[in-house]
């Protein structure tokens, strides 16, 4: 609209064939640096989703682990066991609760608690030793990759490279606005089109939180580890 705008006030000979020239091989220098910075942005959002959802996945088959090997030391790791489960239940509650800010620093406490009392085991046998040396070992990596995934919170596109990208196709729409016809389907058409180029800039930003929104990574492996825990 702003195109059609401009073109409504420019004199005549703003608008002639080699302006018109000019401008396309302006725009097509923005369009071919547009779709480069799009798909940067696109790859970029991709590799963190499939990375946090990995690091996710992987700390359910952890624990899972964790609480197995717990079971198998002995009757005495009940408590501990339960601990497990319910950092498990508060980790849930803090990637897809509500409060997350107030309860992440909870869920964090209890790994530790779970560390100590792991640590707090009198193994009686070699095999119960080996058992907490690994159930150590363990808890330390899901500590790792629960702090890895509250580290990783934040956005990991520059905000920066966002406005330039806006910018771009900005100047892209006006560009068409400016030459296109004043008629109900070059309106229809410009409107669709920048409803699309907006889309991939809404799936960009939702691939960019993982944890929210209408994109997000399911708390399934989680939930199914919890399923398993406790048996």
């Amino acid at each position: 609209m702003l195109g059609m705008w401009l073109r409504s006030i420019l004199p005549e000979h703003h608008l002639n064939t080699e302006t018109k020239d000019l401008v396309k091989l302006g725009v097509g220098l923005i369009g071919t640096m547009a779709a480069l910075l799009l798909g940067l942005l696109v790859a970029s959002a991709k590799s963190s989703y499939d990375a946090r959802s990995s690091e996710l996945t992987q700390m359910a088959a952890n624990t899972i682990l964790l609480d197995r090997a717990l079971a198998h030391y002995g009757p005495e790791t009940a408590e501990v066991r339960e601990v497990l489960k319910g950092a498990v239940n508060r980790m849930i509650a803090v990637v897809w609760g509500t409060d997350g800010k107030g309860r992440g620093i909870g869920a964090q406490t209890s790994g530790e608690i779970l560390y100590d009392k792991i640590q707090e085991l009198s193994p009686h046998t070699d095999a119960q030793k080996t058992l907490q040396s690994q159930a150590e070992s363990m808890a330390i990596s899901l500590g790792q990759t629960r702090w890895l995934l509250f580290e990783q919170a934040g956005s990991s596109i520059s905000k920066p490279f966002l406005v330039v990208v806006v910018f771009w196709l900005s100047m892209l729409f006006v560009s068409f606005g400016l030459f296109a016809p004043v008629n109900a389907t070059a309106i229809t058409t410009l409107l669709v089109s920048a409803i699309s180029v907006s889309g991939a800039m809404f799936l960009i930003l939702e691939l960019d939180a993982p944890f929210s929104g209408v994109i997000q990574i399911s708390s399934a492996p989680l939930r199914n580890a919890l399923t398993v825990m406790g048996r």
